[in-house]
C-alpha cells in the first residue's frame, strides 16, 4: 500500500461541504482528513458531505475527533479541559464518540484520531488508570465498526505515551504523529519521539513550529519548512520506518492557509514525491 498526501480539512476552515472541496482542491491535495464534527452536530448533510468529496476525486482517508469543552487559551487550560480526562464532559465525549463510530463505520473510514488529554506519566496516578479505562472503551466503540484510533502526540512525552501503548494492551489503538505539537507543548524532540514511537504510528501530520520558550509555556506554529522540524531526519526516518503511512498537512494558524498548505505540500514532495 502507497503512502498518501492529504490536508486536514479543518486547517481550511470550511464553512460548508461546497467550500471544503473547493478550499482542498486549491491546495493541490486530493486527500482529506475529515473533522466529522460538523456532521454529527447536523450542521453538515453526510450524505452531500461524502457526495462532493467522492465527485471531486477526494478520498477520506482518515476522520478526527474534537473532545468537548476544550480550551487552548494556555498550557495550563488545555491541561485542565482537554481529551478525555475532564469528569465533567467525559459522558457527553462518550455519547459524542458513539455518534462518530456510526458515521465511521457507514463511510469504511478505518482510522479516527484525537487528543487523549495529558496523559500522567507516573503509573500510579489515579487519573492515570482512569483515562486508560476511557481509552479502551472508546477504542472497542470504534473497533466494532470497523476503525482503530490514533492518540495525537505531544502532550506527553514519547516515553509516557508508549508506557500507556503497553499498557492498553488493547485492538485498535495507535498514534497520530504530529511533530509541531512535540515543540509546541515542549514535550521531547520531534526525531526521536518519531523513531521510538514508529511501531505504533498509523498517520502523521505535516505540520512546523519553533519550541516553547519555557515550561509551560506554548511555542508558535509556523508555516512547514520555516520552524524547528528537521524535515531532512523527519523523511529519512519515514523513509525507513514509516513508508506506507498516509501523510495529512494540518495549518492551525495564519491567514493564508490555502498557500501555507500548499508550501507544505511541495516540500513533502521534495522529500517524498508524494503529490
Amino acid at each position: 500500500m502507497s503512502a498518501v498526501l492529504g490536508v486536514c480539512s479543518w486547517s481550511l476552515r470550511p464553512g460548508s461541504p461546497e467550500d471544503l472541496v473547493a478550499k482542498i482542491c486549491a491546495t493541490g491535495c486530493r486527500a482529506v482528513q475529515l473533522a466529522l464534527d460538523p456532521i454529527r452536530t447536523g450542521q453538515w448533510n453526510e450524505e452531500e458531505t461524502f457526495e462532493r468529496l467522492d465527485n471531486a476525486g477526494i478520498a477520506v482517508r482518515s476522520a478526527m475527533m474534537a473532545t468537548l469543552g476544550e480550551d487552548y487559551s494556555t498550557i495550563e487550560s488545555i491541561e485542565r479541559t482537554g481529551g478525555i480526562r475532564p469528569d465533567e464532559t467525559w459522558d457527553a465525549n462518550l455519547e459524542a464518540a458513539r455518534d462518530l463510530a456510526e458515521i465511521t463505520g457507514r463511510r469504511g473510514i478505518g482510522l479516527v484520531t484525537f487528543h487523549a488529554g495529558f496523559l500522567p506519566a507516573d503509573e500510579r496516578h489515579p487519573e492515570r488508570r482512569r483515562m486508560l479505562d476511557r481509552l479502551r472503551e472508546l477504542a472497542a466503540i470504534f473497533y466494532d465498526t470497523g476503525t482503530r484510533i490514533g492518540l495525537e502526540t505531544g502532550q506527553e512525552s514519547a516515553t509516557t505515551l508508549l508506557g500507556v501503548l503497553e499498557d492498553l494492551k488493547g485492538r485498535g489503538v495507535g498514534v497520530n504523529f504530529d511533530p509541531a505539537n512535540m515543540l509546541l507543548y515542549g514535550s521531547g524532540d520531534p526525531i526521536d519521539a518519531l523513531r521510538r514511537l514508529a511501531p505504533h504510528v498509523s498517520q502523521i501530520h505535516i505540520k512546523d513550529a519553533t519550541p516553547s520558550p519555557a515550561p509551560g509555556a506554548w511555542g508558535e506554529e509556523v508555516p512547514a519548512g520555516a520552524g524547528e522540524v528537521d524535515w531532512h531526519a523527519f523523511f529519512g526516518v519515514i523513509g525507513t520506518m514509516l513508508p506506507t503511512i498516509d501523510l495529512m498537512i494540518e495549518r492551525e494558524a495564519g491567514d493564508d492557509r490555502v498557500a501555507d498548505i500548499r508550501l507544505a505540500r511541495d516540500l513533502v514532495s521534495r522529500f517524498r514525491g508524494i503529490e
